[in-house]
C-alpha cells in the first residue's frame, strides 16, 4: 500500500473524530510510510481478531449490530487493520435487520471514536427514518465520540454503560506542511496548476490565509450539520447542543443523561434482556415506554 499517499488522503478529509484516535491514525500511517510495516501474518491476525469480535448476532428476537472502530464511507485494509466500520456496509446490515420479521428490536452495539464526515449524516438519517417500525436502541459500550455520536443519536434511545462516555461534537481537518523537510532533504517541488485555487492545499507548501479560511468555512458547514442533526435526533434546540452537549469534550454517563445527551444507564446484557426477555423493564421517560410497548407488539 502507498501509505504516504494514504497519509495525504487522510489530511484531505474532514473528520468528526476523537483527537487522540486521530493522532494515533496519523502516527500509524507515518510509521508505515517510513518503512516499518506489518508482516502478512500480523495483518491477518489483526483482521481475524477484529472479525471475531465484531460480528452481527441474534439474541433471541433482538439483532445486535456492532458499530465499532474508525468510521468511514468505505473502509480499506487500513480500516480492517485498525478496526473500523463502513457507513455503507453498516447501513445494509441495518436494513437487513429492519426488514427481518423475526427481529423484534435492533441494538447498535457502539464503541467508536468517530471517523470521516462523508457518509455519516446519510446513515444517521437512515436510522432516524426507521423509527416506529421496531425499537432501535443505541447501546454505548464504552464510548461514542463525534461521528459515532452523530449516528447513534438517531436511535429511539441511547443507553450508556456505567463507565461510558459520549460527545466530542466537532469537526476538524489537518494540513501537514512538509516544505521544510523537503528542503532539508534537498528537494524543491514545483506545483503547476490551472485554476485560481487548484493545488492550494498541497502539503509541500504553507497553507495560505485564503485556503485556511476556505477550509474553515467547510468545517463550519459540517459542524452546523452535525449540531443540527443531533438537535433533531434528540428533540432539543441547536442552542442546547452547542451550549450543553460538551462543546467538543467527552461527557461521562451520568452527566450525559442529566444533560439529555442519552436516556439511561445500563449494561449491554440488561439492554438485551429488556427486549429479548418476557417482561421488559419500564422506562422512566414517556417516549421510552412507548418504544417498549411497540416492542411487545412485534
Amino acid at each position: 500500500m502507498k501509505y504516504a499517499h494514504i497519509l495525504m488522503a487522510v489530511a484531505a478529509e474532514y473528520w468528526a473524530i476523537d483527537e487522540a484516535k486521530f493522532d494515533q491514525i496519523v502516527a500509524f500511517l507515518a510509521l508505515q510510510a517510513s518503512g516499518d510495516k506489518y508482516s502478512a501474518e500480523e495483518v491477518q491476525a489483526r483482521i481475524n481478531r477484529q472479525a471475531e469480535r465484531d460480528v452481527a448476532r441474534r439474541e433471541g428476537s433482538v439483532a445486535v449490530l456492532p458499530f465499532r472502530g474508525v468510521l468511514g464511507n468505505r473502509m480499506s485494509m487500513m480500516g480492517d487493520i485498525s478496526g473500523g466500520t463502513s457507513y455503507e456496509s453498516f447501513g445494509r446490515t441495518f436494513d437487513s435487520a429492519l426488514n427481518d420479521n423475526d427481529v423484534k428490536a435492533i441494538i447498535l452495539d457502539t464503541e467508536s471514536p468517530g471517523g470521516v464526515v462523508n457518509g455519516v449524516d446519510e446513515l444517521s438519517q437512515k436510522i432516524f427514518a426507521a423509527r416506529g417500525r421496531k425499537p432501535i436502541i443505541a447501546h454505548v459500550n464504552a464510548y461514542a465520540a463525534s461521528a459515532a455520536y452523530w449516528t447513534v443519536t438517531a436511535a429511539d434511545e441511547v443507553v450508556l454503560n456505567p463507565s461510558a462516555e459520549v460527545g466530542s461534537i466537532g469537526v476538524m481537518q489537518v494540513h501537514d506542511d512538509v516544505s521544510a523537510a523537503l528542503e532539508k532533504a534537498g528537494i524543491k517541488r514545483t506545483l503547476l496548476s490551472v485554476g485560481k485555487y487548484k493545488g492550494e492545499g498541497a502539503p509541500f507548501q504553507p497553507l495560505s490565509d485564503d485556503a485556511r479560511e476556505h477550509r474553515m468555512r467547510i468545517a463550519q458547514h459540517y459542524y452546523d450539520s452535525f449540531v443540527g442533526r443531533v438537535a433533531s435526533n434528540r428533540g432539543v434546540s441547536v442552542k442546547t447542543v452547542t451550549d450543553s452537549f460538551g462543546q467538543g469534550r467527552m461527557v461521562t454517563a451520568a452527566d450525559a443523561v442529566s444533560r439529555g445527551m442519552a436516556d439511561r444507564i445500563a449494561t449491554l446484557d440488561e439492554t438485551i434482556a429488556r427486549f429479548a426477555g418476557p417482561a421488559p423493564v419500564k422506562s422512566s421517560r414517556a417516549f421510552a415506554r412507548e418504544r417498549e410497548r411497540r416492542a411487545l407488539d412485534f
